[in-house]
């Protein structure tokens, strides 16, 4: 899938990143990360284990100054956190003492804009999400699930152009990854932001994105580029489907990468 780079919500040029330890050596965790993602587009990084995908993530919301390379969102260059990015974590980190409702209201009191509108807004951002009822409960009285949904729509709240996700189903069993794959593609549907999602589930992956970035054990290239050509919208009945399964397998094997010459 071709990108217009000019017209690019999020572009990443020429990404390296070294990691230094304390006593001076050197771990590459990046090397050579390029690509651009349209507005409204949703894009999977899917590798292995410490393949620097977290990292990719980070310097994306510039919350991570790369060792080479650019970031640019909407045009601009990313040199700190922006305002016009929306991260979510794999584990929420709802603030304990504070209300559902309080917890969505964060970025607002940062900002210094609490007002009826922003009030309003998380009212809306709670309903959107399915937690309408639970504006005056505490994080501790919500499921893991709940609590991940409190997330998303805190996320939301700042009204980003870019949402960044870093394994937000992770610590939900099969059926809870499930469920929030299907409302996260409600969220979007309505509001669309521009969304990079690390995941290490290909099927998840191949549900949710547009596109599917493959990348190789560290120091993390990208190795594939791969169209997620299925409509949408897209429910759970799509998993048992011979596209969605072709699709996957694509996946898979560019995650084994090329098969050598067999042994003699």
């Amino acid at each position: 899938m071709r990108v217009t780079w000019a017209a690019a919500a999020l572009r990443l040029d020429d990404i390296g990143h070294v990691f230094r330890s304390r006593g001076g050596e050197r771990t590459v965790a990046l090397g050579g990360v390029s690509f651009a993602v349209d507005p409204g587009a949703v894009v999977a990084l899917v590798g292995p284990s410490g393949c620097g995908k977290s990292t990719l993530l980070r310097i994306a919301a510039g919350l991570q100054i790369p060792s080479d390379g650019s970031v640019t969102i909407g045009g601009e260059p990313v040199s700190g956190p922006n305002p016009a990015v929306g991260m979510v974590f794999q584990r929420p980190a709802l603030l304990p003492w504070r209300t559902v409702l309080e917890n969505v209201l964060l970025p607002a009191d940062v900002r210094g804009r609490r007002d009826q509108a922003a009030q309003r807004e998380a009212a809306d951002l709670l309903d959107l999400v399915g937690l309408a009822g639970f504006a005056g409960h505490y994080p501790a009285e919500l499921s893991g699930g709940m609590q991940g949904r409190v997330g998303l729509a805190r996320a939301l709240a700042s009204e980003p152009s870019v949402l960044l996700m870093d394994e937000p189903f992770g610590a939900l069993d099969a059926l809870g990854r499930e469920a929030m794959a299907i409302e996260l593609q409600r969220v979007w549907g309505g509001r669309q932001p521009t969304v990079m999602l690390v995941t290490h589930d290909v099927e998840e992956a191949v549900l949710l994105a547009d596109r599917v970035l493959v990348m190789t054990p560290r120091p993390g290239r990208i190795s594939a580029d791969l169209a997620i050509d299925l409509p949408r919208p897209r429910t759970l009945d799509l998993l048992t489907s011979d596209a969605f399964v072709g699709q996957t397998v694509a996946v898979r094997a560019a995650l084994r990468g090329p098969v050598g010459p067999a042994a003699g």
